[in-house]
């Protein structure tokens, strides 16, 4: 289950920084090709068993989690369903579960880790210390775990066409009325990564990227050790579906930024999907690191290819409202004097003016409105993204498949 080193017979790890595989205890460092995992042909057979036929528990929890036995200290380690490689909590050495990545279908790539673990945690705060709203707590947050963990991916070229009609509001002289917008086309998505894991969510995932395709190397499981990595377990439909959706998602989008409206909503589509069998199976990198505040776990996301950070954190709602208030007082001040000393022919009294000064007063008090409204529309519609941003980092299903992680 784990590759020894040829010197000292000690379990290896992949180093990021340097992509070699290295050995604490003797400092011996060597490429991955050079290398190879002599318990694997022994190993390479033997399945997991499941809890409930060792030890004859009928507890739904357990009725994905597997036990196999740890190849240098013998103690049991316990895996999920779709687990290929993980720590052991005994002696922390290495594991790989030769037969999930042998005897299913084996990736054909893997991209190996380029961030390092401290790499990530820099990253993290050099993103949150940078947050006026983000609270001291956090931008001085305690690590509860963190894990560096592949996850599957198929890589897969599509033809996506769609025909939309889009409902918006639009200006006919001082009237404000409806109007609809036809818009179709196609898109070839090529070399487009969809997340092959059940267990974390699409949204999640596609956040993480782009990833750096050009930096796929042949699957070797040595660069699996030290890590933990998932296997793919969904379906064809299951593909077909979440490509079909995020192409959807992406054709809509630029649909919408093509019409010239005000309150824009996408009111009926036909889309279609001509998806190519020639795929690519291939495990990418992503650290997790969980954290506590305020009785909530949250999981932040760094790509461990490029160090994008993904994360939406809680946030100071008392000084955001009061800034807001602040900005709003400045706002009317500023424009309390540019109404009373920049246009001073508003005020005009004569009678020859007062009609152009109605004229000009009702236009620049529209225009304040307008501009008012602009902002405080900008405004809430950046909280609801924040918002749900935060609802991502606090799921439950992320926390979950970061937690089922031993070690």
């Amino acid at each position: 289950m784990a590759t020894l080193c040829k010197n000292c017979s000690h379990a290896l790890v992949f180093d990021p920084q340097s992509q070699k595989l290295v050995c604490a205890a003797c400092g011996s460092s060597f490429l991955p090709e050079e290398v190879e995992s002599e318990s694997k042909r022994f190993r390479e057979d033997l399945k997991t068993e499941s809890m409930q036929e060792i030890y004859g528990t009928t507890d739904e929890q357990l009725m994905d989690c597997y036990v196999y036995s740890c190849s240098e200290c013998g103690g049991e380690i316990i895996v999920n369903g779709t687990e290929a490689s993980t720590t052991c909590i005994y002696c922390g050495n290495p594991n790989v579960v030769f037969s999930r990545i042998s005897k299913q279908k084996c990736p054909e790539f893997v991209m190996p880790f380029s961030i390092t673990k401290e790499q990530a945690l820099a990253l993290i705060h050099q993103r949150i210390d940078k947050g006026i709203f983000v609270p001291k707590e956090i931008k001085n947050f305690t690590v509860d775990s963190i894990r560096g963990i592949y996850i599957p991916y198929w890589i897969v070229n599509a033809k996506f066409t769609d025909s939309v009609v889009i409902k918006g509001q639009v200006k006919s002289g001082k009237n404000t009325v409806t109007r609809y917008f036809g818009r179709a086309g196609e898109m070839n998505l090529q070399n487009f990564p969809i997340d092959a894991s059940t267990v974390l969510s699409d949204e999640s995932s596609s956040r993480l990227e782009p990833f750096n395709l050009r930096k796929l190397q042949p699957f070797d499981e040595d660069y699996l050790a030290g890590f933990y990595s998932n296997i793919s377990d969904v379906t064809y439909s299951d593909l077909r579906q979440a490509t079909l959706l995020r192409a959807k998602e992406y054709f809509e989008e630029d649909a919408m930024d093509d019409v010239k409206a005000s309150s824009k909503k996408v009111v009926s589509s036909f889309p279609s999907l001509l998806l190519d069998n020639d795929m690519v199976y291939a495990m990418l990198p992503a650290w997790f690191v969980t954290f506590n505040y305020k009785g909530k776990h949250n999981t932040i996301l760094v790509n461990g290819d490029t160090g994008k950070v993904v994360c939406g954190l809680p946030w100071n709602k008392k000084l955001f409202v009061t800034l807001i208030i602040i900005t709003g007082i400045i706002v009317t001040i500023a424009a309390f004097f540019v109404f009373k000393y920049t246009l001073p022919f508003l005020f005009t009294t004569g009678r020859s003016h007062r009609s152009s000064s109605n004229d000009g007063r009702g236009k620049l008090i529209a225009a304040l409105v307008v501009g008012i409204i602009a902002l405080f529309t900008i405004g809430i519609r950046k909280m609801v993204k924040v918002v749900k941003n935060i609802n991502l980092t606090q799921a439950k299903s992320i926390f979950n498949f970061t937690k089922k992680r031993q070690g």
